[in-house]
């Protein structure tokens, strides 16, 4: 039965998915929707989330990318259990790779703990379960499908700068995919996820040498168009004056300033438009191609085919039952919240 839940829920949320698997990885079993209300835990949690998220979203647009970027630093490392949220000196909030990690995300999942923890009568929902609703409702505010969250993640109880291996936005195609795989994720999930550049920026530093030095080539990366070179150059100098800062460029100039949801990164790739090389070499893969088109041609397609990818990459190995906690603060776990005595 809870197969055949789990195989319906995938389905629903793209049934014409190509030659995907459109079930959610196994972990996800034991997780279900409604998971609060459904065990009288606390009735509304997901109205309670949606209800901070929109406030917060009505002023601050960009949060809809940065919670998406700390959930994919969450789930990616180690799982799903909100070990992104921890804080301290040897913690993967702290680790390089999670250096640009929008400050305006942790303070949101902070606040909705807070309300949860008084609308429910206690500490009873995850910090975890907290940034997956959050992540769907940001998205869906931002013009992607409200699809259905599995819930009843607990939360992990340590965190360890040592596992983060989260790859750079220079890694060749290979890389990502193979660091995907690694993870329990396919080829889909790779070239969907990618997606989500549609909403975000990225700094000067990662394309600089698409720019200007190419291969060490001294020369632009030939592949890009004219028109995208001539723009990133204006907003990306070959050179840094002292104490200036990296300036950052967003890597879909159509919807990026309003951080509307799109497949606006898939016709950027078919026109040689794409920021980041790694975007941009998906279009030289068979395989990879066959999304680029579809998801190009079908912004429908795309929006089902992202709902299902990061439902599966907020499902990659939850605590569940027993493990974990439900942590009083998402910041630290119950044994070291300096508020618990």
């Amino acid at each position: 039965m809870v197969v055949s839940l789990v195989v319906a829920i995938g389905l629903s949320l793209y049934a014409g998915r190509m030659q995907a698997a459109v079930t959610l990885p196994p972990d996800a079993k034991f997780l279900k929707r409604h998971f609060y209300k459904k065990f009288n835990i606390c009735y509304n949690v997901e109205p309670y989330v949606l209800h901070q998220v929109k406030l917060w979203w009505d002023q601050d647009k960009s949060i809809s990318a940065k919670l998406l970027k700390v959930l994919y630093a969450d789930c990616m490392v180690n799982g799903c259990d909100a070990s992104i949220l921890l804080d301290g000196p040897q913690t993967e909030k702290t680790a390089a790779q999670n250096s640009q990690l929008g400050l305006n995300a942790f303070i949101l999942i902070d606040k909705i703990k807070t309300v949860l923890n008084e609308r429910c009568k206690g500490p009873v929902v995850s910090c975890s379960d907290i940034l997956n609703i959050a992540v769907r409702d940001a998205l869906h505010l931002g013009g992607a499908p409200s699809y259905p969250v599995l819930l009843g993640r607990r939360d992990g109880v340590e965190s360890n700068a040592a596992w983060v291996d989260l790859p750079l936005p220079s890694i060749s195609k290979e890389e990502g995919l193979a660091f995907f795989q690694s993870k329990g994720l396919d080829l889909n999930d790779y070239v969907t996820l990618l997606g989500a550049h549609t909403l975000g920026k990225t700094h000067c530093g990662y394309v600089h040498d698409r720019l200007y030095n190419f291969n060490k080539t001294g020369k632009p990366d030939p592949v890009m168009s004219k028109s995208s070179l001539d723009k990133l150059k204006q907003q990306c100098p070959v050179s840094l004056n002292k104490g200036q800062q990296d300036p950052t460029v967003f890597l879909t100039d159509k919807y990026g300033p309003q951080y509307k949801f799109s497949n606006a990164y898939y016709s950027n790739v078919l026109s040689y438009d794409s920021v980041l090389k790694v975007d941009q070499d998906i279009l030289f893969n068979n395989n990879m191609q066959e999304f680029v088109l579809d998801y190009a041609f079908s912004f429908e397609h795309f929006r089902k085919g992202f709902a299902l990818s990061v439902s599966r990459m907020g499902s990659l190995k939850v605590l569940t039952g027993k493990q974990g906690e439900i942590r009083r603060s998402c910041r630290f776990t119950n044994k070291n919240n300096p508020n618990i005595k």
